[in-house]
């Protein structure tokens, strides 16, 4: 398992932080953490592996070590993917502080199954709570809503939708533009979200290793298509930072959003920061 870069200075300054609303922040690749004013805290996607060299490098710091994190209410993951379901990331969360697994049932496998987080962690099979589009749960002061997402490379994906007295919080997980988000744009008054953006680059292929014309993410057009769509009043750009080969400029995105009535503003953040609802 790989090692914080940083310490233990994030999980602190989550732990101790007072928001009035709903602090988030941003722990690279597509991970994120929700804090509510009363307290509760929700991982999304977090993800400190170093990927699969030398197809998937990792290019950005390891910002936590996942046994130090003692406060957290629920871990959400949004599909099946390593860098969004993994064991030596995620377990870790749940055995320390007592936190449910919330996410869609292949993604539920990989932990039961692949990588049998009971038997190789200090994880109970109550913590997994299965998740399906059109689902919604409570979690403490949030009100969760699973949403449909369209994400061709995985089995299973799902979008997340966070309602809150202060504002609403979309994750789209690693979502291309969808038919369904002209729907929920309509729907839900989304004041922050969340979508993967990055370049089309060569990747080792999985089997053969030979370098593979790749697109996992949103590019630049696709990503405002499906914010545009969803009418997010804040997009943060996420993933682009993570993977060698695929790795992007955000703030080029200034210029595609320009034509548009949303979003009405880019969050353009780096790992470890903070951004408020």
């Amino acid at each position: 398992m790989s090692k914080s870069d940083w310490g233990d200075w994030l999980p602190r300054a989550v732990a101790a932080a007072d928001p009035d609303g709903v602090a988030v922040w941003y722990l690279g690749c597509n991970g994120f953490v929700l804090k509510g004013s009363e307290g509760t805290t929700v991982f999304v996607d977090p993800y400190v592996g170093l990927g699969d060299p030398p197809r998937t490098i990792r290019m950005i710091p390891v910002p936590f070590d996942p046994e130090d994190v003692d406060r957290a209410d629920a871990v959400l993951a949004t599909h099946e993917h390593t860098d969004h379901v993994h064991g030596p990331s995620q377990a870790p969360i749940l055995a320390n502080t007592g936190a449910r697994l919330h996410a869609p049932a292949d993604s539920l496998a990989v932990a039961r199954e692949d990588e049998d987080w009971p038997a190789n962690y200090d994880v109970d099979d109550d913590q997994f709570d299965e998740v399906a589009v059109g689902d919604t749960f409570e979690l403490g002061e949030f009100t969760v809503h699973v949403e449909a997402a369209h994400d061709p490379d995985a089995t299973q994906p799902v979008c997340y939708v966070f309602e809150h007295d202060a504002g609403t919080f979309f994750h789209g997980g690693d979502t291309k533009p969808s038919d369904e988000f002209a729907r929920i744009g309509r729907e839900y008054d989304i004041d922050l979200g969340v979508l993967a953006f990055g370049t089309v680059g060569n990747v080792p292929d999985k089997e053969t290793r030979e370098p593979k014309r790749t697109r996992w993410y949103n590019d630049e057009n696709q990503v405002i298509e499906a914010a545009s769509d969803l009418q997010l009043d804040r997009l943060l750009p996420s993933h682009w930072d993570m993977w060698k080969g695929l790795t992007g400029d955000p703030t080029v995105l200034h210029k595609h959003a320009n034509s548009f009535e949303h979003p009405e503003r880019l969050d353009i953040v780096e790992i470890g920061d903070r951004v408020d609802l």
